[in-house]
Formats: C-alpha cells, structure tokens, sequence
C-alpha cells in the first residue's frame, strides 16, 4: 500500500493512535501549546475579541475548533471572551469539529465540568458538513496529522508488512515535486480537499491556525514517531515499525507553502504567517500575563511566566511553531 494510506490506517483506522483517547502533556506521548499554558487559548480569543471590536467579524459569529482533543482550547477562548465581554457568550455560537465519536463524549463532559448548561457548544463530525454564514475557525497541531506521500529521488514509498519500500513515482506527484522544488519529503494529502471544503461552508471565515514547520521544503524527511516523549525518526533503525504501529503517534514538519497554496486556491487570502512566538505576544499574551500578576501571588505568576516563556521562547516553541492566518 501507499505510505499515505498506511499512516492514515496508523492514525484514523480500526484501533488506530487517534481512535482512543491520548493524554497529552506529562502523561502523554508529546505536549502542546493547549497543555503548555491557558493563556494560549487566552491569546487567540484576545484577538478573536480584537476582530469583533474592529468590526472584521460579527457579535453573533461561529468560533469552531477543528481537532479539539478534550476540548481545552476551546473552553480557554470562551472564559476569556467571557472575560472581555460577557454578552459575547450569549450572541456568538460555538462548535467543534470532531471525526471521532468517542473524542466528543469526552469533550462535552469536558465542557459541561468548565461551563456547566451556560454554555452551548454544537458538534460536527467533518468540515464538510459546515454551512455557515460567517465563522471563525481555530486549530492547533492538525496539518501535521494529514497522512502524506514519501518522496525521493523520483521514487514514491510503499509499505509492505510494515516494511517500507520504493517504487516510481506517479507523474502528478512528480510534477508537484518539481514545482516545488522537492527532491526528498514529504508530501502531504489531503490540503486541497480540507481547505476547498472550509471555503464551501463557510461564506466568511477567519481560519487561524498554529502548527510546526516551515515556509520551504528542506529536502529531507522529517516524519518521525513520538512514544512517551521520545522521538524516533521513521528511518531510525531502533525504530520498530510493527511495535509503533497504531501505538504511537506518526508526524512530519508542515510545509506551510503547501498549506498557503491550497488555502489560497480555494479563494482565500493570507492575513499574516509568523512564528509563534511573535503571533502570541502580537494577540497580548504579555498584556495578559501582567494583568494576572496583578491579581494573584507572586508564587503563581512566577509558575504561569514559566510557562508562556515555553510558549514563545525561541530555542523551545516560540519559533519552531507558526501561526497563520487565512481570511475570505
């Protein structure tokens, strides 16, 4: 089989990584922003709040997270529009998009032990199915979870009981190859149809969107395995790929030029792409860390400075990760 449907059956098939519910943070395989810090969340929804009072988007808008794990990130954005506008929790709409049934369960038991019944979050099980006027869609770490093709020297990987082999390349992969200048990587399926379906179903959309990654293509692989905080890249020979199957999670460096292409193919407009930590500290991330410093002990804000420092430190999340921004 191709690579990419072997990593899809990796993630997304029966008893795959992504059908059973994965701790994220110290008692998971990897951390994320979302398990880093609240203010992450925080930050985004301080712009979001921005955007509504600059008037670039309505009071009554949707805010829909795609790929919401327990649900952390969302929640942390509605507290703090609460915070900046109480009515804002009664004239916007919020929703989650989320493939997988028993992840849902899990967020709204989530949601329902931050919110109790005051607040209202709808769920779609694919982007396909929006059809909204006007929306605001946030995401963190899902381009990275796309299943992608193997590339090198014109060949294309195939997967053979779970040993991976090389055989000629299709000519459409070998023509993107080549207008993208790529000799060797990964090659990523499944963009077009993502950001085609966002354009259909949502008539105005702000999509911002936090992953990690580069603006080019290195010409090298960069797809590896993380098995409890321990990564192994796929040609590793410790690498055990019938153990790490299904069991551990399988992911690559984002090639934001390809996002930016599809994005911007489906009629979409790049607002801004940045790194992380110039994303966070733009959005007020500082402001708001100064303004909880102001009510709490220094003990406490000492340990929230720690932890957005991870955010947005250089040598640790701050620049590795990129937030982008599509507008239509």
């Amino acid at each position: 089989m191709l690579f990419s449907e072997y990593m899809h059956q990796w993630l997304y098939g029966e008893g795959g990584y992504y059908k059973h519910y994965k701790p994220i943070g110290k008692e998971g395989d990897f951390f994320t922003a979302v398990s880093t810090s609240r203010f992450f969340g925080a930050s985004i929804a301080n712009y979001i709040y921005k955007l509504i009072t600059d008037k670039k988007i309505s009071k009554d808008t949707y805010l829909i997270e795609i790929g919401a794990h327990q649900g952390y990130l969302l929640c942390d954005m509605i507290q703090w529009l609460y915070s900046c506008d109480a009515s804002l929790i009664e004239s916007m709409k919020f929703a989650i998009v989320e493939r997988q049934p028993h992840l849902q369960q899990i967020q709204k038991q989530y949601i329902y032990s931050r919110f109790g019944d005051d607040v209202v979050v709808e769920f779609f099980d694919d982007v396909a199915e929006l059809n909204l006027d006007e929306a605001v869609v946030v995401s963190n770490e899902i381009f990275d979870a796309f299943a992608c093709e193997l590339l090198k020297d014109g060949k294309i990987a195939v997967v053979d009981n779970h040993s991976i082999e090389w055989e000629d390349a299709p000519t459409p992969f070998l023509e993107w190859a080549k207008k993208h200048h790529l000799k060797q990587g990964e090659i990523t399926v499944g963009y077009e149809k993502f950001a085609d379906d966002i354009a259909k179903g949502i008539k105005k959309c702000e999509f911002i969107s936090f992953d990690y990654g580069e603006k080019y293509v290195r010409n090298d692989f960069s797809i590896r395995v993380y098995s409890k905080h321990k990564v192994f890249p796929l040609f590793d020979e410790e690498l055990n790929l019938q153990e790490a199957y299904k069991r551990d999670d399988i992911t690559y460096d984002v090639n934001f030029a390809h996002v930016i292409e599809a994005f911007e193919s489906s009629g979409f407009e790049l607002v801004d792409y940045e790194t992380q930590a110039r994303a966070l500290i733009r959005f007020g991330i500082i402001d708001i860390l100064e303004m909880f410093m102001k009510q709490t002990t220094p003990a406490l804000y000492a340990k929230e400075a720690d932890k957005i420092k991870t955010l947005i430190a250089p040598t640790i999340m701050g620049d590795k990760f990129k937030m982008v921004h599509f507008r239509k």
